[in-house]
């Protein structure tokens, strides 16, 4: 292979290429004084990633002891515990964490003491729940849809004596429940019977496209319905959702998607204090402005978290607009397009699109 030089390479373009391909290095230097040679240097490096490395059995030796070290090291990582507490289960698990528009499973290790419930997060070291056993008021199974739609989890309900309800899910839920059961049981504590519980919406995904992400979602949004025919513009309450490709609202009562737009497509947004209705006064409002063919338009939101989704679509809008230069042709263009089109001057791709494109391709055969 011959050497070659590029004078428009970016950093981006070099971490992206060692990282993927790596790099060899061999160089034999001589250091000479008055003609006579005195030192002699010889260079042999591979600089790539660890995955790469693994590939071609370079480190592998390396790469096990730290695996093994680390396994060695979290099974010795576990929370701190008071005086007189003792450990009764540790059982795989996590916590459905849902606080303004983040909402996920939380995975852990959920450690069940004489004292209290925790789920504890050893790669982070921190606790992402606990409760004293004296705080839980009542337990309730219920099945819910799985992330692959044939099969079902389930789902722990413990609510608090505050009338909190915490999702908790583990490996094994039913000896979750029946190991808590028995500590409370023990500790001459006891559970509501019959308890009445709130209803989860977990809102329905099933208008995600193939490779399409759910990156941000709302727990209650309103959406101002647009005028249609004799219908007048109304509120209606539903979901708001950020993927990796578009903003869209999913209408509650009518169980479809009413709204959808291409983050590309969007132009800013601005929080003002409006009345929703004569009732409701004084409320902020969420207003993105979009572009839809050749004219602007404006779809108007309302709940809780709207500063936080103001700050998601600008940080999208900042990252969609920043320019680069191409790595081979110099050209600048926009980031977001070089990494995901290529240049449309000189037809320059990126590694990891010319990887996706030959995947495609080979799942096409």
């Amino acid at each position: 292979m011959e050497p070659s030089r590029n004078t428009h390479a970016t950093l981006v373009d070099l971490l992206d290429r060692i990282l993927d391909k790596g790099l060899v290095i061999n160089a034999d230097i001589i250091i000479s004084v008055a003609g006579i040679p005195l030192i002699g240097v010889n260079l042999r490096a591979a600089l790539a990633g660890m995955e790469t490395m693994l590939k071609y059995g370079m480190m592998k030796a390396w790469d096990e002891k730290i695996r093994a070290w680390e396994r060695e090291h979290w099974k010795k990582n576990t929370p701190s515990l008071v005086e007189g507490e003792e450990i009764t289960l540790k059982m795989h698990g996590s916590y459905y964490y849902s606080k303004g528009i983040y909402n996920a499973w939380r995975p852990g290790y959920f450690y069940l003491t004489n004292k209290r419930l925790i789920l504890y997060r050893q790669d982070f070291d921190e606790i992402t729940f606990q409760i004293p056993l004296e705080e839980i008021k009542a337990l309730v199974m219920r099945e819910e849809a799985h992330f692959v739609k044939e099969k079902k989890k389930q789902v722990l309900y413990l609510m608090d004596k505050q009338d909190q309800v915490h999702r908790l899910s583990a490996v094994e839920t039913n000896q979750l429940k029946d190991a808590i059961e028995q500590n409370l049981e023990t500790t001459g504590l006891s559970l509501e019977e019959s308890p009445v519980l709130p209803e989860f919406e977990e809102g329905p995904i099933d208008f995600l496209t193939e490779g399409e992400e759910v990156t941000h979602r709302g727990e209650k949004v309103w959406y101002l319905v647009p005028a249609s025919g004799i219908q007048q513009e109304t509120w209606k309450p539903g979901h708001l959702y950020i993927t990796n490709k578009r903003l869209c609202w999913w209408c509650d009562f009518e169980k479809r998607l009413a709204f959808e737009v291409p983050t590309e497509k969007i132009l800013g947004s601005t929080i003002e204090v409006r009345n929703l209705s004569p009732v409701l006064k004084k409320k902020r409002i969420f207003d993105v402005i979009y572009e839809d063919t050749t004219e602007r338009k404006v779809a108007s939101f309302s709940g809780d978290g709207m500063f936080e989704w103001e700050r998601v679509l600008a940080r999208i809008i900042s990252f969609r607009e920043r320019i680069e230069a191409c790595p081979q042709c110099g050209k600048k263009a926009i980031v977001l397009e070089l990494l995901e089109k290529g240049c449309p001057n000189c037809g320059w791709v990126s590694h990891r699109l010319k990887k996706k494109i030959t995947k495609v391709a080979l799942s096409a055969e």
